[in-house]
Parts: structure tokens; C-alpha cells; sequence
């Protein structure tokens, strides 16, 4: 059996299973193993179902197993926040050595966000990197990166997750953001010299397509402006309901406009984002999503920095040609992210829309991106830090976006990478008090709900402190990854 092929081969089980609702949530079919060859299953299915006393739920608990969640956070004693995490790296950890159901094998052990997560996920990583290097965990930050490299090497790019129906897409690529801290961790030149090919493998992936593209037009993740400048966007190859979302994207198509409709919903979860008024034209409702119309400032910032790395790990190995190349594109990049991004009216950064040809209204703190990343100059700099604490910086954290619309990546919801993110941007540029107030905000409130209910959160509320979280896709998930990163990273600055 093809695991990759798993979900298609069991088609019409899988999709009576999600039409009839009958776990609490879509992903608890998506992550079934089969406990048989599966056109076993399916010759079962067919006959069974025809029995006037056949149970769906029954047949399907008889033949997939669940793997369910092995993370157990409540404790007989509660212990002080930062033990909780500690002894929470063991519990979140988790092998895959073989494949199993939709579940990619990888080579070393991982870090899972947290709650009834199997599979390891790509941008998360990062943040959770950010506490294991506080926590001195350098064996698991490398394995992290080794997992990354491995799935670039064989798959072309770091999946969003390591699931097979995950393979259409990617997530913000933070692989080189993980070799600088893996650096500052172990101080190894070597570490760029050794990942070089697979940098320039995930470089490859994002920029495919620019060859072919006439200005105005966009393919792939790759946009070409009508002025001929290059940029980037998030993207997937498939346009069908997510296996993982499969009713709720089917039911929330059925008032939608446009043919690329489950195309804009997997995309904006290749951004990490799913789902945010950012996406949609009307800045409300999700059946106007258009994320293929937009060039991202967060991308483009983080493919700067891709480009920067291989730069540098070009000039380590004296291929000057590269070298040249690299640092070419990281400057013609850096201005295009000023001409496209920068709003001089607003004083901040925005997305493109490559369609209009215009800035897109939407405010959201992915306009920290140029200052973390110290793209951005003083002026610039001192625009985005007074909207952000005029506009984004709340009790109990920053949030993502200016509007409520009931989207989990919006108002009020205060997501761990942004207070990182938001804090090392202030510092960046002497922003000292403001950096301060981010860092106090949300380690107070991630403290408060732990004191509350023994638990790291996925997100916080912002506004209502009284409130322990919510707004989403699922139910609100504890562990949680890179709640544990920022908090403990925070804590450490």
C-alpha cells in the first residue's frame, strides 16, 4: 500500500466518515492507521454497509487504530511553569520511523506542538527551538534541522507537517532561521557548509517557475510583477477540500466565488495563518478568500533572509560566483520588499495585491517581519513600533490583526511567535520599554492561565484576560510547542 496515495484509496469511506460528522473533529479520520490492506477494508465497507444494523463508527473503530495523543499534562503536584515545560520536551517527543497511515518517516526524533499531534510541523519548529536551546537541549534543536534537510532532500521542501496530505504544501521557511540558531548555540561555522545544497534545494522549491513567467503573471509561489520585479507567494498544488477540513472547506464552498477557492484556503495555510481577515477581499467572511492575489511581506522577508544564508554559505566554501549571485538577489529583494511592502502613508508594512497592483488595507503584525529580520530603517522602524502599541499591544499580549471576525488568526487571539518576533524587533531597534511591555503582557497572561488550568496554551486571548483562549479550528490544544519556546526564551532576555 502507497501511503502517500492512502486517503484517495479509501475515497468514498473517508469521505461518508467526514460527511457524517461522526468523530468530534475532521482530523481524527485524516490520521487513522489501517489495521488492514486497504482494498480489504474497502471490500469490507461495501458489503457491511448494506446490513439494515451497520454502524459507521463501529466498522471504522474495527479497522484503523487512532495513535492516540501520548501527551499527559495533568500532574498530581502543580509545578512551577518553567519544570512543567521541562519535563513537557519528554512528553511532546515522538519517533517516526516507519510510516504509518498519512504519517511521514523521518530520521531522527521530534518535537510534536502538543495536544493530539503525531506529526511535527515546520514553522512551529523554529519557536520550539527557541526553548530548547534554553533549556540545553542542542540534540533535539539538531534533529529538528536533520528532519527539515531530510524532508528537503527527499520531498523537495519541509512539508507543513509531516503527513502525506500535507505534501501539496509548505510553511513559512524557517530552515535558515534554525541553522542561525543552531550556530549561536554551538558556535559551528560548519553547520552552513554542511546544509549548503539543502539551502539551495528549499531556495529552488519557493523560486520555481520564475523562468517562465512575463510580467503581470504569477505561477507557483513566484509573482512577476507588471514593473518585472520578482516576488513570492504561498501556494498549493492541489485545489480540493483539505483532507483535514474536509466538511467544513465542502460546506464553506458552496457560497464562494471563483474556481480557486480550495486553492486560497490551502494556501493561506501554507502562510501558518489559517485563517485571518488578511486573506479575505472583503476582510470578512472566508468565502472571499484570495490569498493567490497576494505577494506576503512575511514571505519575501524570509526568502531575503534564505538568500543572505546562502550568501554566507557560499563565501565559507570560496564559491564566489555564488556568492555574488546570492547577495545579488538578497539586495534586489530587500529593495523590492521596500518599494511592495512599505506603505508611507500608513507608516507600516503591508501585503501586495499583485492583482490591484495596490497595498491591501488589512493591518497585521506580520509587518514585524522587516525589523526582526533588520530590513527595515529608522524611520520605518519607529512607524511600525508606534502602530504597534497603539493597535496590536494588549493586557495580555500582541494580537494579530485590527479586526474580530471570529478567525482564529485575528483580533483577539495572541499567537506565541508573534511576542518573540515582536520582541526581538523592538530590541533590534532600542524600542527597550516597548519590547519590555510586549515580553511582561503575554508571559503574565501564558502564567495566569497555567495557574488557572495547569496548561500551555496554542493561543491566547489578549483582551479578556478572564478567559483562558479559543477561536479556531479545533478545540483549543495544550502542550503546546511553541508556547513553551517563546515563554521560555522571553524569560531568559
Amino acid at each position: 500500500m502507497s501511503n502517500q496515495l492512502y486517503i484517495k484509496e479509501i475515497q468514498t469511506l473517508f469521505d461518508e466518515v467526514q460527511k457524517a460528522k461522526i468523530f468530534e473533529d475532521q482530523k481524527m479520520m485524516t490520521d487513522a492507521v489501517p489495521l488492514f490492506l486497504i482494498n480489504e477494508i474497502n471490500k469490507k465497507y461495501e458489503e457491511a454497509k448494506k446490513a439494515e444494523d451497520f454502524i459507521l463508527k463501529d466498522f471504522v473503530m474495527a479497522h484503523f487504530d487512532f495513535l492516540g495523543a501520548k501527551i499527559s499534562v495533568q500532574r498530581e503536584h502543580h509545578l512551577p511553569i518553567e519544570e512543567h515545560i521541562e519535563k513537557l520536551w519528554d512528553e511532546l517527543t515522538r519517533t517516526a520511523y516507519e510510516e504509518k497511515g498519512t504519517l511521514l518517516k523521518l530520521p531522527k526524533p521530534y518535537i510534536v506542538p502538543g495536544g493530539r499531534f503525531n506529526e511535527f510541523f515546520y514553522w512551529d519548529s523554529y519557536f520550539i527551538m527557541l526553548g530548547l536551546q534554553v533549556s540545553g537541549r542542542v540534540e533535539m534543536m539538531k534533529n529538528i534541522v536533520e528532519n527539515c534537510a531530510y524532508l528537503i532532500q527527499h520531498v523537495g521542501f519541509v512539508p507543513n507537517a509531516s503527513r502525506t496530505h500535507f505534501l501539496s504544501r509548505s510553511q513559512p521557511p524557517y530552515f535558515s532561521l534554525m541553522l542561525d540558531l543552531l550556530f549561536e548555540t554551538t558556535h559551528h561555522n560548519e553547520i552552513y557548509i554542511q546544509y549548503h545544497d539543502t539551502l539551495e534545494k528549499e531556495y529552488a522549491f519557493w523560486m520555481n517557475g520564475e523562468e517562465e513567467l512575463e510580467s503581470g503573471s504569477c505561477i507557483k509561489r513566484v509573482v512577476k510583477t507588471k514593473d518585472g520585479d520578482i516576488l513570492n507567494r504561498y501556494y498549493d498544488t492541489e485545489n480540493t477540500p483539505r483532507p483535514e477540513s474536509y466538511l467544513i472547506d465542502i460546506e464553506d464552498h458552496e457560497n464562494a466565488s471563483g474556481d480557486e477557492f480550495y486553492r486560497n484556503i490551502r494556501s493561506a495555510c501554507e502562510s501558518g495563518w489559517d485563517f485571518s481577515s488578511r486573506w479575505f477581499a472583503d476582510g470578512e467572511h472566508i468565502q472571499t478568500i484570495e490569498t493567490l492575489n497576494l505577494a506576503q511581506v512575511d514571505l519575501n522577508c524570509l526568502l531575503w533572509h534564505l538568500e543572505t544564508t546562502l550568501a554566507k554559505s557560499s563565501a565559507l566554501q570560496n564559491l564566489t560566483e555564488k556568492e555574488n549571485y546570492f547577495t545579488e538577489r538578497a539586495a534586489t529583494r530587500r529593495q523590492m520588499i521596500n518599494k511592495y511592502f512599505w506603505d508611507e502613508k500608513a507608516m507600516t508594512y503591508k501585503d501586495y495585491h499583485t492583482k490591484k497592483n495596490t497595498k491591501t488595507p488589512s493591518e497585521h503584525i506580520a509587518a514585524l517581519y522587516p525589523l526582526f529580520l533588520g530590513l527595515a530603517d529608522g524611520e520605518q522602524a519607529k512607524g511600525v513600533a508606534r502602530i504597534i502599541a497603539e493597535k496590536f499591544l494588549y493586557q495580555g499580549g500582541l494580537v494579530t490583526t485590527t479586526k474580530k471576525s471570529g478567525q482564529q488568526w485575528d483580533l483577539p487571539n495572541a499567537w506565541a511567535p508573534y511576542q518573540w518576533l515582536g520582541f526581538q524587533a523592538m530590541k533590534n531597534y532600542g524600542c527597550n520599554e516597548l519590547a519590555e511591555k510586549i515580553k511582561n503582557n503575554w508571559c503574565s497572561n501564558v502564567e495566569r492561565v497555567y495557574n488557572n488550568t495547569g496548561k500551555l496554551m496554542e493561543k491566547y486571548n489578549a483582551l479578556d484576560t478572564e478567559t483562558i483562549a479559543g477561536g479556531g479550528e479545533y478545540p483549543n490544544q495544550d502542550g503546546f510547542g511553541w508556547t513553551n519556546g517563546v515563554y521560555l526564551k522571553l524569560q531568559q532576555n
